[in-house]
Formats: C-alpha cells, sequence, structure tokens
C-alpha cells in the first residue's frame, strides 16, 4: 500500500443525537458472563467491542467467536487481536453446544477470527461447531454463521454449508474502491465470487446475507451500487451499519449517516428483491440476527 493512501489518525466527531446506546446491567447480562466466563470462550461482541453489547447480552444472546481471539489478519477497521493464533481448542464445538443450552437459546450465531494459518482456514470447525450444537440442543435451535472468506477455497465452503447452517453469512463489508484500503488479503472481488458460490453450492436452500459498514469515506452512489451487486450475486439478506472506530488507530470515521438514509438504502434493497433488510446507525452484521431471518420466511 503506498504512503498516499493512508490515512492519518484523526479523533472521532461528536456522536450525533441518534446514536445512543443505553447502559444495560442486572442477572440476565451477568449470566452470560458468567456461561462465556465459566467455557472459556470468545465472542465477537466483547472482541469487536460491539456497541450493542449490553443490550444483546440483557437479553441473554451473544455473537459466539471461534478458533481463538487472534486474527492472523489486521484490517483496518476491525478491534480484534491480529498476530500469530493459538491452535483451535478442539473441546470448543461442545462448549459452544453448552453454552447455547445454558442460555437456551433458540438461534445461535457463530462467526470466527480469520486462520489464514488453517489449510482449510477453520471451515471443519465450523462444522463441528454446527453438528456439536445439533447434538447437544434440540432440532428446533437455528444456527447463524458468519465466515471469513477462506481465501475463496471452494472445498472449505464446502464444508460448512454441508452441516447446513440456517443461514450462511458473509460480509462484504464496504465498497469496491475502499475495500483494499481497509481489508488485509481479502477483497471485493474475492468476497463476491465467494457470496455467488455460497448461493450457487447452496440452491436457495440455505439463506446467503452480507453486510455493509459505511461512513469510512463511501459516496452514496457507491452504496447503491453495491447494493445491487450483492443481489446480482445472489444475496437474500442484508445489514447495514453505522461505522464507528474502536479507536484513534483505526480507519477514521468521514461521516454519520442519518436514519433516513439508511432508510433509503433499506427500500432500494428490499425493491431489487432482497428479503429481508435491515438498514440503521447501530445494526450490526448479527443484531437482531433471528428477527431477521424471520423476515426472510
Amino acid at each position: 500500500m503506498s504512503n498516499t493512501n493512508i490515512k492519518k489518525s484523526v479523533a472521532r466527531p461528536r456522536l450525533p443525537d441518534w446514536i445512543r446506546v443505553k447502559a444495560y446491567a442486572g442477572k440476565s447480562r451477568r449470566k452470560v458472563q458468567d456461561v462465556i466466563g465459566d467455557l472459556e470462550l470468545h465472542t465477537v461482541c466483547e472482541s469487536a467491542r460491539c456497541p450493542n453489547l449490553g443490550e444483546c447480552w440483557h437479553k441473554q444472546t451473544a455473537t459466539f467467536m471461534i478458533l481463538g481471539d487472534t486474527c492472523t489478519r489486521n484490517c483496518r477497521f476491525c478491534a480484534v487481536n491480529h498476530g500469530e493464533p493459538k491452535s483451535p481448542d478442539l473441546l470448543e464445538p461442545s462448549k459452544i453446544a453448552e453454552a447455547v443450552k445454558r442460555m437456551g437459546l433458540r438461534y445461535a450465531v457463530i462467526t470466527s477470527v480469520t486462520r489464514d494459518d488453517l489449510e482449510d482456514g477453520g471451515a471443519e470447525h465450523f462444522a463441528k461447531v454446527i453438528q456439536q450444537i445439533r447434538e447437544v440442543n434440540d432440532d428446533n435451535v437455528k444456527i447463524e454463521v458468519l465466515t471469513p472468506d477462506f481465501n475463496g477455497d471452494t472445498s472449505a465452503l464446502n464444508t460448512v454449508l454441508d452441516a447446513k447452517p440456517t443461514v450462511f453469512n458473509h460480509n462484504i463489508e464496504t465498497v469496491q474502491r475502499l475495500s483494499s484500503l481497509i481489508r488485509m488479503t481479502a477483497t471485493y472481488e474475492k468476497s463476491a465470487e465467494f457470496l455467488k458460490n455460497a448461493v450457487d453450492i447452496s440452491s436457495g436452500v440455505i439463506p446467503v446475507k452480507s453486510g455493509l459498514m459505511v461512513g469510512i469515506g463511501e459516496s452514496d452512489d457507491e452504496i447503491i451500487t453495491t447494493i445491487r451487486e450483492l443481489r446480482n450475486v445472489g444475496v437474500s439478506m442484508l445489514t447495514i451499519g453505522q461505522y464507528l472506530p474502536p479507536s484513534k488507530n483505526h480507519w477514521p470515521l468521514e461521516r454519520y449517516v442519518h436514519p433516513d438514509t439508511f432508510e433509503e438504502w433499506r427500500n432500494f434493497a428490499l425493491g431489487l428483491g432482497f428479503t429481508s433488510v435491515a438498514s440503521a446507525p447501530l445494526v450490526r452484521s448479527s443484531y437482531h440476527a433471528e428477527a431477521l431471518m424471520e423476515n426472510n420466511q
């Protein structure tokens, strides 16, 4: 990357009135903390510093992050640790299944760090988590997976889809022009092809979902183009949310997008044929994931 493409760190502008996160505490949140701590699990809620952590944990739900807490990539928007990860915990699938049982989840969301050090990128581990959740819990538990791109490996993608998750999710993250500036190794084109392959392999049986963050320097027209291109490759579920820099050392914020614009994008996506769209400042990939899936029926 050339120096001309690297942005200087700047202070984040003051939060607008429409972005306010309510503080949550109490027994429900503590129960989630206790389960995660007791089973030594990781959540993207904590690792990515999600603004919705309090709300989701208060509702006794969380997004589990498997394959450790250290990513082999260092994307400029992400707060997750990066470096040389440890070997995967072979007991993690059973621990996740137990956590789902203890929390009484009817809808479990599983994501992971990117593991370029593993031959299959961790695909088999994803499959084992899905299988173990179903063995320990009843068949009514639905499972959404949010995976990295597995470096475009179709065999790895097949491994995950063969385990039959309820929803398959992979985030394209941003518009084409900015993708190479904020994503390490992953590319817009690779993600688009990966999503198309997921649609083709699943043959419409498993809904394919993707997500965008906005406010990093894209134009409204570029968002419209990206929404259209996601639909063209067969994605049927979409999330769009406001980017909030985790720290001053991450990619700086360019703008806060007004809720009315998010609603315009939602209506545009629905008009293109997306069956389920969540578009609002605090929307994240797995935020209210169960409700989004139900709207997809």
